[in-house]
């Protein structure tokens, strides 16, 4: 069974860095892609950003040049590293996986920025 458990989201001040965890197991297949994404109140899931099997990483705009992701193959953990954070932030956070054509998600990790 795929579980996907993220870690590391809290509470932090505009300008301050965070970096989240993913760790998955049970992905007996390869992983097609992988990566993040992110959902504030009242708002839809953004791409916050994701690498594609055998790709670069790909960011979405809003974080581009901020926020940084890589991924340890051998302790099946991705890494989000956020610096220079902002108030508009403020989000649940998703690690999510696509193994086939099915895509599994995380149970997600709460930031908040403050001014």
């Amino acid at each position: 069974q795929v579980q996907v458990v993220e870690s590391g989201g809290g509470l932090v001040q505009a300008g301050e860095s965070l970096r989240l965890s993913c760790t998955y197991s049970g992905t007996t297949s390869s992983i097609n892609a992988i990566g993040w994404y992110r959902q504030a109140p009242g708002k839809g899931r953004e791409l916050v950003a994701s690498i594609l099997s055998g790709g670069l990483p790909k960011y979405g705009d809003s974080v581009k040049g901020r926020f940084t992701t890589s991924r340890d193959v051998a302790k099946n953990t991705l890494y989000l590293q956020m610096n220079s954070l902002k108030p508009e932030d403020t989000a649940v956070y998703y690690c999510t996986l696509t193994l086939g054509t099915i895509d599994y998600w995380g149970q997600g990790t709460q930031v908040t920025v403050s001014k």
